[in-house]
């Protein structure tokens, strides 16, 4: 699958959640996606915590999806081809996409969702 495809498929997954997400930077190198309410993001007041973002680079696209950072519990287990993607604790290299693993992404994206709404951060 080409990185153009795999790019603009993660963008129409977190473009889903719109609201309670908002798009906050949308061009060819940068897709951020944060919520909406005022909270505190670690020391400072935001006024939309930081969801994800979905950066193209020559040989994968970096997907970077803070919830499995701060809600991991709630993500829950990923299947070992997700795993395989994660580098540190919450960036995915992805290199390919198939159904099954855009569905897994779709239902990960969900469970951030819910626990960010959960939790009042968006």
């Amino acid at each position: 699958m080409e990185i153009s495809h795999i790019k603009e498929t993660l963008q129409n997954l977190l473009k889903a959640h719109i609201p309670p997400l908002t798009i906050q930077t949308d061009t060819p190198e940068n897709f951020v996606v944060t919520g909406t309410k005022e909270v505190m993001q670690g020391k400072k007041k935001v006024d939309g915590i930081y969801f994800a973002s979905v950066v193209p680079k020559p040989k994968d696209v970096r997907f970077y999806f803070f919830p499995i950072y701060t809600h991991k519990d709630d993500i829950g287990e990923l299947s070992p081809e997700l795993q395989k993607f994660l580098k540190g604790k919450s960036c995915f290299h992805v290199k390919k996409l198939d159904a099954d693993m855009e569905a897994e992404i779709a239902k990960m994206i969900q469970k951030g969702i819910e626990a960010y709404t959960r939790d009042a951060l968006i």
